[in-house]
């Protein structure tokens, strides 16, 4: 605990504190909440992304719509699919850190084509960055997108397990789909990039069909309202 504490930046009461929280969570009612969710998704063909260094394109048409809500992993709190493999166009930047066997990338920044990752840049490391998306044919095209639902998680902390989960972010995967959510992708690598839309961040938008349902980090429609952390955190009905 008090090593993931340091990599977090934090002190090992805090890290703590945070950790019986996410823990704790009720998780039957997040599984409730994520159901309009799911379902919107599974009506959605269209999505847009749009925030700072951000504009992106794609399509869920057909894909699986998978809740995670305390089953198999804690922390929890998403809800997955992936892209159909070719139809990703635009540019996302991705502003929490992310790490890829040991090393570290900072504001690490992707544009694509027809599916395709045809640049990738991260400061100093953009060659590296290459490097890893040349490992296979499969690691230049994304095998998840996933929307973090966790009300007790705000800021990145340096571990992927809880930073996929963040209120108000979305995760663009390259590499490697999962059998539930297949797009046909393969890869040997499958590499969680987290993008965070709140306020603090720099805020952002996602679109459904041309249709808004989240702005910065908040969802904004009735059906998906009870999603919000203020919801989830003080049980107001949903």
């Amino acid at each position: 605990m008090p090593a993931m504490a340091q990599a977090a930046g934090m002190s090992t009461e805090a890290f703590e504190d945070l950790f019986f929280r996410v823990c704790t969570l009720d998780y039957r009612r997040l599984a409730r909440a994520t159901k309009p969710l799911v379902n919107r998704m599974r009506r959605t063909d269209r999505v847009h992304i749009t925030g700072p260094g951000t504009d992106l394109r794609f399509s869920i048409k057909n894909i699986g719509i998978i809740p995670c809500v305390g089953e198999r992993n804690i922390p929890d709190g998403e809800v997955f699919t992936a892209p159909v493999k070719d139809s990703v166009e635009g540019q996302v930047t991705f502003n929490a850190p992310a790490v890829y066997r040991g090393i570290p990338f900072d504001n690490v920044c992707l544009k694509f084509s027809r599916g395709k990752i045809v640049q990738a840049r991260a400061g100093d490391k953009s060659r590296q960055l290459e490097e890893i998306f040349d490992s296979d044919p499969g690691a230049r095209y994304i095998g998840e997108f996933s929307l973090g639902l966790n009300p007790y998680l705000h800021q990145p902390i340096r571990d992927i397990l809880f930073d996929e989960k963040i209120a108000g972010s979305f995760h663009f995967t390259p590499g490697q789909a999962y059998e539930e959510a297949d797009n046909g992708n393969r890869s040997q690598i499958h590499w969680d990039l987290v993008c965070l839309q709140d306020r603090a961040y720099g805020g952002g938008e996602i679109f459904f069909d041309g249709k808004l349902v989240r702005k910065d980090g908040r969802f904004v429609t009735r059906e998906l309202a009870g999603l919000n952390p203020d919801r989830l955190i003080r049980a107001l009905p949903l």
